[in-house]
């Protein structure tokens, strides 16, 4: 690709978001759709991301006491119907399991082995769980259980999106037993304020927390909490979920203990979980017209060195100063570990390799070539800034520099985040202009609309289906707060206990 080229992502984001989303994952080589429609297949790169969210979210979930378990990907249908609640929340999205055995007929597979009780492929693991801590919780000193479970789930989606919406992704599920309401809601928003922390500090997004509507609520939960990010369509994603289910499911799954008093009760429980989805939050918050954007907190490599070697004669020199420099790099420390570097040896122009790392969003690029042999420097490039944006550093100086320069683009993208969202966050008190906000065609300026609106809301189900109706707009969240400011509904003119936050999400 010429370095004179403007952009290497085609369409650009203003142009197509949701192609440019698309092209920026095939061009950082993240993930592809597979035979199975609604499935996708993550490529090392994508995985490798995924890999550093879990290994940062796992050491979050077990320094707050939590340990990782692991439970069948099969429930039997009996499980679910216990639990009405849950069980009409998912009928609709499961993958189901009738036959245990293929015979060949004719020269086809045929199934056989009708199944006595169908099985649920998981959807979510509440029912399956539940029925396991039925049978290890007797006493209240059985209480709490902490646990965790990386995973896959199947839920039948019908307009999948690499990342954002597949019929088969990847999570964690928290699912926790207390002995009482007040430990189990501690729990619940522990946890959320835990999603919260990692979204802030490695994702570099700023997220807006509060409670989920009753109609949004997970199916079976009291209350529904949520972290939700706004990305660069100015749309919504609901990027975690943490629920206190109260004593709904351990009643159906009959969890019960003997308490201190000697009186049988029932366990109050929790469920809370992130997925693959925030690698598409990822991606539709920082990427660029150039491709994908990684917060050097969440990268699989922070840099990477580029050898130029232009000339056969210098081609072994500039390959082991390279290996030299990066081996220097990785004494080097970013937040509390060592600097992950990687080497592009391969036999390929420069331009071509540099562009590559560029669409895979590693933060900083270094270039080193004969002439940088000769006069002891390199090229270092940040992917927050202009692709032909270079600073020529003495080479002797780069390990100490680059921990500095990973700070820079870590709060630089963070910073650049919450003013983006500033910008498209409005406070709303007419129904006219909350409608024209969300309707671009109405306005001499499309480009002022769109976003999230804080506007008050009555609590009524009927307003907020009309809304969804017509604008294809839902409340994202309730925000936390002390001190809420009672107002008027713009909708329906009733008492409103405090304004909420609207959005187009995906």
């Amino acid at each position: 690709m010429s370095d004179k080229q403007k952009n290497a992502i085609s369409p650009r984001r203003d142009e197509d978001f949701p192609e440019w989303y698309q092209q920026v994952i095939r061009a950082a080589d993240l993930a592809e759709n597979s035979e199975v429609r609604g499935c996708m297949v993550i490529k090392p790169w994508g995985y490798a991301i995924w890999e550093r969210m879990q290994a940062e979210l796992d050491r979050m979930f077990k320094e707050t006491g939590h340990r990782n378990a692991y439970f069948p990907l099969f429930i039997p249908l009996g499980h679910l119907e216990k639990e009405a609640a849950h069980v009409e929340g998912f009928a609709k999205e499961c993958a189901v399991v009738t036959h245990h055995r293929l015979e060949l007929r004719d020269g086809k597979l045929v199934p056989t082995g009708e199944l006595a009780e169908p099985l649920v492929v998981r959807p979510t693991s509440e029912t399956i769980i539940g029925a396991a801590y039925a049978r290890w919780v007797k006493s209240w000193r059985d209480l709490p259980i902490l646990l965790n479970q990386w995973a896959n789930v199947v839920r039948w989606e019908m307009r999948p999106r690499l990342f954002l919406r597949t019929a088969e992704f990847l999570w964690q599920e928290g699912h926790t037993a207390h002995e009482t309401r007040a430990e189990a809601e501690e729990e619940t928003m522990k946890m959320l304020r835990v999603y919260e922390k990692f979204a802030r500090e490695f994702l570099a997004i700023p997220v807006l927390t509060g409670e989920k509507s009753e109609s949004e609520r997970f199916p079976g939960a009291l209350r529904t909490y949520c972290i939700e990010a706004m990305v660069q369509d100015r749309k919504a994603i609901q990027a975690g979920t943490s629920h206190f289910l109260g004593q709904n499911f351990s009643k159906a799954a009959g969890i019960q203990f003997q308490g201190r008093d000697g009186a049988v009760e029932h366990a109050w429980t929790t469920s809370w979980g992130v997925s693959t989805r925030l690698v598409g939050t990822l991606i539709m918050a920082h990427s660029d017209d150039d491709g994908l954007v990684l917060p050097p907190r969440i990268a699989p490599a922070h840099a990477v060195v580029i050898p130029i070697t232009p000339k056969e004669d210098s081609k072994a020199d500039v390959l082991a100063a390279a290996e030299v420099l990066a081996t220097s790099l990785r004494t080097a420390s970013f937040a509390g570990a060592p600097v992950a570097v990687e080497v592009d040896a391969r036999d390929l122009g420069g331009g071509v390799k540099s562009w590559e790392w560029i669409k895979k969003g590693v933060p900083v690029r270094i270039e080193i070539g004969p002439r940088d042999l000769a006069q002891g420097t390199a090229a270092v490039s940040r992917r927050d800034r202009p692709h032909r944006d270079k600073e020529f550093l003495p080479v002797a100086d780069i390990p100490g520099r680059i921990p500095e320069i990973l700070k820079e683009i870590q709060s630089g993208l963070a910073a650049r985040a919450v003013a983006f969202r500033t910008d498209h966050l409005r406070t709303m008190d007419s129904k006219e202009q909350f409608y024209e906000f969300f309707t671009p065609k109405n306005s001499a300026k499309p480009e002022i609309h769109g976003g999230f609106a804080l506007a008050h809301w009555d609590g009524s189900a009927g307003v907020e289906e009309k809304i969804k109706n017509d604008l294809k707009v839902t409340i994202r969240c309730i925000p936390f707060d002390e001190s809420p400011e009672p107002g008027t509904c713009p909708f329906s003119g009733g008492p409103s206990r405090q304004r909420v936050v609207w959005a187009k999400s995906y």
